[in-house]
């Protein structure tokens, strides 16, 4: 988990002020891990730290808080709760103000103490800045600590149709994420999209495959066959991390063939990924979203060729 500092920023500008409420540490079964957070407002809130009972009540609390506040909170009877452990939470307002008095890589803040900054929190912060390693969320001699989020996997979804508008929806609010949309045309893509994606309408998208970094996974899932196969063409040519291709075994079978006389050698055309999906939980545009997600999740860029396969008639 880690501090979603561009989540809050349009909070804030949306909304004025706002309550971040952090799961700052646990102990025994609870719902969500250490670092799990929502933003909480008059009106309105986003994110989830779980638990149902747990969270209704701090979405109360946040609302009647004039400071900052740390809270234990046992998930026994007192809420009603059946997993028995005890979750800290800590209740944070921002305005615009405080937002952008905010780091960009680490946040170290105290959390229900005074007084200095401790030696032991103090380190930390030098190995994060000194040494680039990312400190997990944490409740530190009475400081809270969290990274801020930083998406480490480059995602271009080709196509705003259902099964791309699936996906996006799916994806969009898993962190490690960082979505770009293509189609052809603005009025392609749904009037509500999330505020976290990269939207690019283009006249030709194909064009739009030479700006993708080398290591980016690609989803390709236009409306047109031959969008597609300009795609693949122009990805074999630029370099990929992953590039997968809905579409049935005939339909990948006519790709292979018309890539390979446009120059491709078999062992290129093989990089590509086609089907893509899993089978067994059928064709409709979520369910396909919830297999390609749950295979990008599970399995890591370098197996993603072999781990993204399936049959789709």
């Amino acid at each position: 988990m880690s501090f979603d500092l561009e989540d809050l920023r349009r909070a804030v500008a949306a909304h004025g002020t706002v309550v971040r409420v952090v799961i700052a540490a646990t102990r025994g079964s609870t719902p969500r891990e250490t670092g799990a957070a929502m933003l909480v407002w008059p009106g309105g809130q986003s994110g989830t730290i779980g638990g149902g009972a747990l969270e209704f009540e701090a979405a109360k609390t946040a609302l009647g808080l004039e400071t900052d506040r740390l809270s234990q909170h046992p998930l026994g009877p007192g809420l009603g709760q059946c997993c028995g452990g005890m979750v800290t939470l800590f209740f944070e307002i921002f305005d615009s103000a405080k937002v952008a008095e905010l780091d960009e890589n680490v946040i170290a803040r105290p959390a229900g103490c005074t007084g200095p900054m401790p030696l032991g929190v103090r380190n930390l912060l030098k190995r994060a800045r000194g040494e680039g390693t990312r400190p997990v969320p944490q409740l530190c001699d009475g400081w809270m600590i969290e990274p801020v989020r930083k998406p480490s996997r480059d995602l271009w979804i080709w196509g705003a149709g259902h099964v791309g508008r699936a996906l996006v929806q799916v994806l969009a609010p898993l962190p490690e994420f960082e979505i770009t949309w293509i189609d052809t045309d603005l009025i392609r893509y749904p009037e509500v999209r999330p505020e976290a994606v990269r939207i690019l309408p283009a006249t030709r998208p194909a064009d739009l495959v030479r700006h993708a970094p080398l290591h980016a996974e690609h989803l390709i899932l236009t409306y047109s066959h031959s969008l597609d196969l300009e795609l693949c063409h122009n990805l074999l040519n630029h370099g990929f991390g992953f590039a997968g291709l809905i579409g049935s075994d005939t339909k990948w079978a006519r790709f292979r063939s018309r890539l390979a006389d446009l120059g491709h050698a078999p062992e290129k055309i093989a990089t590509l990924t086609c089907p893509i999906g899993e089978p067994s939980l059928g064709k409709h545009p979520q369910a396909i979203a919830l297999g390609v997600g749950t295979a990008l999740l599970r399995h890591g860029q370098g197996a993603m060729a072999g781990k993204l396969k399936g049959k789709r008639a």
